[in-house]
């Protein structure tokens, strides 16, 4: 054996002893995750199936080719057979596979109209994407809210911050408002989006569904385990398609109910906060917020921008210009640019109070506090 040889086998015996004694590591799944819904488990189950069936079909027809070989090998004299065709044969090895593939395809479309049975569900959440951030709509219960990349990371991920990722849980997977659902109740999802193609995946439930523009598309689960599951957009969607993950948590119907009722009390509050005057310091601070959820991925948090990419907003024509330009520019967007319409996804206090951030932040001193009114009166 030559020195080469004995390297790597000492290599790969360091490798397995190093796999043996570190049990921090995660773990090591070769298989699909069993879900914690009967949709997720019945595809388990079916998964397993056509699993064995494969395996037992390739033990057999291995076992005969490598049995043929030892047995017909030349070094016995054996003298191969000549014939074309065997008819008998023929029809064997094409009928039988054909009842096999029959017997798999029961299953399987048991399983297909399972997927697609939504009907008799006790909530539907509409789920929309957007460049990136996902939106839930609660439909019953009729309020909604975003979901984005929790604060945390979003600063972590930034060019230059500093922040070691490492010192962060669920780094990358964590949001700042997770969607939440009751235990024991089937859920309708409805999935489709704002601008691209995004796909909203969560593992533990057993499937994933793109959204897509114009279209909506439906799912359903019953989740029977109280817990927190986590996924990601599965669809390359643009810039930071890798930012925007997905937290649902399962909870009691009680602690459900108790939680719709905040986000109802929430929601009223927002629209009545669009009548009553702000101060600069409430706008200041809320538009912050608002700033580092939906905007600081373009502009980043020093609102330089990306050269090449996203225009700074220091100095800029828009935020030191007349505040009328700068609404429009947030309300609507900017044709034949990566700048979203925002007028549809904040409220009118969210946004007088990014406009109002953006106007008096790094330099930029307008000392215009620009009022929730003002924005209504421009819608």
């Amino acid at each position: 054996m030559s020195v080469r040889n004995v390297k790597f086998f000492l290599g790969a015996i360091i490798s397995l002893l190093v796999l043996a004694i570190q049990p921090a590591w995660a773990e090591y799944g070769l298989n699909l995750p069993e879900g914690v819904t009967p949709l997720s488990r019945n595809i388990y189950d079916l998964h397993m199936t056509i699993f064995y069936i494969c395996c037992a079909i390739a033990a057999l027809v291995f076992g005969v080719m490598f049995w043929s070989i030892f047995h017909h090998r030349k070094s016995r004299g054996v003298q191969a057979a000549q014939f074309h065709h065997h008819t008998t044969v023929e029809i064997i090895w094409t009928a039988i596979p054909m009842l096999i593939l029959i017997l798999m395809a029961i299953p399987a479309t048991k399983s297909l109209i399972m997927i697609e049975s939504t009907g008799d569900s006790d909530l539907s959440i509409k789920i929309t994407g957007h460049q990136w951030r996902w939106h839930y709509q609660y439909i019953e219960e009729d309020f909604g809210f975003f979901s984005s990349l929790a604060p945390e990371s979003n600063a972590a991920r930034q060019l230059k911050s500093g922040i070691d990722p490492n010192g962060i849980e669920n780094y990358l997977l964590e949001v700042d408002n997770p969607v939440v659902v009751p235990v024991g109740q089937k859920i309708r999802f409805m999935t489709t989006a704002a601008d691209v193609i995004h796909s909203w995946w969560v593992p533990a439930l057993g499937w994933k569904r793109d959204s897509i523009p114009g279209f909506i598309n439906e799912s359903w689960a019953i989740i029977e385990e109280e817990g927190t599951y986590r996924g990601q957009c599965a669809e390359l969607c643009g810039r930071d398609h890798a930012f925007m993950p997905i937290v649902l948590k399962a909870v009691s119907e009680d602690e459900y109910y108790e939680w719709a009722e905040n986000m109802i009390v929430a929601a009223i509050d927002a629209e009545a906060g669009a009548d009553r005057e702000w101060a600069m310091e409430e706008l200041m601070e809320r538009g912050e917020q608002v700033y580092s959820t939906f905007c600081v991925a373009c502009h980043q948090v020093n609102g330089q921008g990306i050269p090449g990419a996203f225009k700074p907003l220091v100095g800029s024509p828009v935020t030191t210009g007349p505040v009328e330009g700068h609404i429009n520019t947030v309300m609507n967007g900017v044709a034949g640019t990566a700048m979203a319409p925002f007028g549809m996804q904040l409220n009118d206090v969210d946004i007088a109070a990014v406009i109002t951030y953006e106007r008096n932040s790094w330099g930029n001193a307008s000392g215009e506090a620009v009022q929730p009114a003002t924005i209504t009166a421009s819608r």
